[in-house]
């Protein structure tokens, strides 16, 4: 799939996620074969201004990967700062989010309440093309539509074509759907009908696994698929889907030796990209997500919660491994040098 002159190397994209899609966590997925990865959505305001904790993680890829900034506001001249911002870093693409429910983000009339303001929608896709690169594409994500009663994705995608956006992503969920409840495949389906072909259509939600991307793919014609929380400790899906797109065979769920080499291998980005302030919080999450689904993480997560010191919580979740593999936990090894 391309998009503008963006060749992805597989058709599945790394949803953009708040205090979920740091610099650490993107390259271990872009290690197991996902197409693109986004930042977190970073508010077009707080870069503009030059907020410290906004700027920190507008964040490039690692070795020169490709990878796209997601952006939220209402104002043009914010919206483009923020972009310009993007593009100096080296952003393959910029990314307007117009599909977070949160009751912060949509009492400002930004995220998926703008989808019942259309035209203002439109007005801010020009705005941020005018302040790119010709190279750079300018993209959409939206939802299913503010509500049940207003379920306008496909004519709110052609809006934003038409005002120029280059690839457009939709959520099957309504904006008063939050997470809850399913999503819904038919209007992903209606909205990639209704877009010119040229246009990519990626979908969004649900899909966790090998099966869900297949269905998704199957049942709405969407050109790729956008995952989210379904990565979430589970960076071999990227790998699983590469493999099955190109014929080969599904190589299944990693082992327990493979899940530790992998919490290894995040705890070095962790401690080479992260400030030490944060670094606890991260490492707890790197620790229940590779350990999810094995015996006894139970017990394993209530005692991380009782640690503050970083080389304790990492020697905890190293001997719950040690425990399953029948081995040794490691001593003196270095994070980083994994």
């Amino acid at each position: 799939m391309r998009v503008g002159p963006i060749e992805l190397s597989s058709p599945v994209l790394l949803a953009p996620m708040a205090a979920v899609t740091n610099l650490p966590f993107r390259t271990i997925c872009e290690r197991f074969g996902v197409g693109l990865t986004i930042t977190e959505f970073l508010s077009a305001d707080a870069l503009s201004a030059g907020d410290p904790k906004a700027a920190a993680k507008l964040t490039a890829s690692l070795g020169g990967a490709p990878f796209g900034v997601q952006i939220y506001g209402r104002e043009d001249e914010p919206m483009q700062r923020a972009a310009r911002m993007a593009v100096r870093i080296g952003a393959a693409l910029v990314d307007i989010n117009m599909g977070c429910p949160k009751k912060r983000v949509v009492a400002g009339v930004c995220g998926s309440a703008l989808m019942q303001w259309p035209a203002m929608a439109q007005r801010l896709v020009r705005a941020v093309i005018e302040a790119v690169p010709a190279h750079v594409p300018v993209t959409v994500k939206h939802r299913a539509g503010w509500d049940e009663r207003h379920r306008n994705a496909p004519e709110f995608a052609c809006a934003m074509v038409e005002a120029g956006a280059t690839m457009i992503t939709v959520h099957g969920r309504t904006r008063t759907q939050g997470f809850s409840g399913s999503a819904d495949l038919d209007i992903i389906r209606r909205v990639r009908a209704a877009v010119p072909g040229n246009v990519p259509v990626v979908g969004n939600g649900d899909v966790v696994d090998v099966d869900g991307y297949r269905r998704m793919r199957a049942h709405t014609g969407c050109d790729a698929v956008m995952i989210g929380r379904g990565a979430l400790g589970n960076p071999w899906l990227f790998r699983r889907i590469r493999e099955v797109e190109q014929g080969r065979p599904d190589p299944g769920p990693p082992s327990v030796a493979e899940r530790r080499e992998v919490f290894w291998r995040h705890v070095g980005l962790i401690e080479a990209c992260e400030p030490l302030r944060g670094r606890i919080h991260e490492l707890r999450k790197a620790g229940v997500w590779y350990t999810k689904g094995l015996r006894g993480v139970d017990r394993l997560r209530r005692r991380m919660w009782q640690i503050h010191e970083p080389a304790a919580l990492i020697e905890a979740v190293e001997g719950f491994f040690a425990d399953r593999l029948g081995s040794a936990p490691a001593t003196g090894v270095s994070a980083a040098g994994t």
